[in-house]
């Protein structure tokens, strides 16, 4: 048996926001509108709340994808008959898929995963396009530690979904009790491993975190890489005992 460790990819090991950002300016630039971080803003916000409601089940991906770039095009004072937003999402998720960005201290972490804890396999369990997921990961040097990619568009179904971590299990195939999931989000992460009845840990933690902890059963959690490494070297240990 391995020690299954399944990551969240944004904000957990990879800086998606720097990403989006930059892609954002670009995509937009070339299309004739105007970029500025007001507008960054507006869009974060609203590509955040459109992918809650993707993970709630009341919208599609297509929905959303298409959505969340009509809503930029009117902040930019652009046509409605203007560019097709599908083609215009496509050129984003291309633009951001060659611009990975590790946060500080992340492909170190995951080295350091993979050659310190006994029987180490490291999984991505991400929401989101699987062109954009492959490509940050292979530019930023991801790729040399992972031993597998589970991607929503690729599944089918996204996280919180317990079929989500069902496929990742069958495809995994070990037991239930030898993988954790490691996220940022409570809404997806954190609510996927409780659905799926898998141990958890919460990266970055914000907010009321007793009552979160409380709420979506999560084993642990940590504010950096180092004490999350201490928090999976003892999982590991425990796991060996049982």
């Amino acid at each position: 048996m391995h020690h299954n460790f399944l990551f969240d990819l944004d904000q957990t090991l990879l800086d998606f926001h720097a990403s989006e950002y930059k892609a954002l300016g670009i995509v937009l630039r070339e299309n004739g509108f105007s970029f500025s971080d007001e507008i960054y803003r507006a869009f974060k916000a609203y590509n955040q709340s459109l992918w809650l409601e993707l993970e709630k089940g009341t919208i599609s991906r297509t929905e959303l994808f298409t959505r969340r770039f009509r809503e930029v095009f009117r902040l930019c004072g652009g046509d409605a008959a203007g560019p097709d937003p599908l083609k215009v999402n496509d050129e984003f998720i291309r633009t951001m898929s060659v611009n990975g960005v590790l946060l500080d201290g992340a492909l170190e972490f995951v080295e350091k995963v993979k050659s310190g804890i006994p029987d180490a396999r490291i999984y991505i369990a991400s929401n989101g396009a699987t062109v954009n997921a492959k490509g940050r990961i292979a530019s930023t040097g991801l790729d040399r530690y992972i031993d597998g990619l589970f991607v929503s568009e690729d599944m089918g179904v996204a996280k919180p979904a317990a079929a989500f971590f069902d496929i990742c299990l069958a495809k995994i195939g070990e037991p239930r009790k030898t993988c954790i999931m490691i996220g940022d989000s409570l809404s997806s992460d954190m609510l996927g491993a409780k659905n799926a009845s898998l141990d958890s840990v919460w990266f970055m933690p914000t907010g009321d975190i007793r009552a979160a902890m409380e709420a979506y059963d999560i084993n642990a959690c940590a504010s950096s890489y180092d004490e999350l490494y201490g928090i999976l070297s003892r999982w590991a240990a425990a796991a060996d005992s049982r």
